[in-house]
């Protein structure tokens, strides 16, 4: 399957911050989204945000698609709400 590339910023969320996709993963992907924990369904993904590469999902909220960003990722990348990331994304 296919890379997808886009450039995007890092907003806060209420439980952890996250860049917006720009696409729908699951149907561009053909993949069906996954329990991540009671409550809560999303597509797991490989990304990439400035050549480093880390495991995560994408969760639907508000008719958007979100990339979720766990603080010890933004730690190891030197990134926070506001940044401007390169994000390569592939399903997991």
């Amino acid at each position: 399957m296919k890379t997808a590339t886009f450039t995007a910023t890092v907003l806060s969320g209420h439980k952890q911050d996250a860049v917006e996709v720009p696409f729908d993963p699951a149907a561009r992907w053909n993949s069906a989204p996954v329990s991540i924990r009671p409550g809560r369904r999303g597509l797991r993904v490989h990304a990439e945000i400035h050549g480093h590469g880390f495991e995560t999902h994408v969760v639907s909220r508000s008719k958007k698609f979100w990339l979720l960003l766990s603080s010890e990722v933004e730690d190891k990348l030197s990134i926070k709400a506001g940044d401007t990331v390169s994000v390569a994304l592939e399903p997991s």
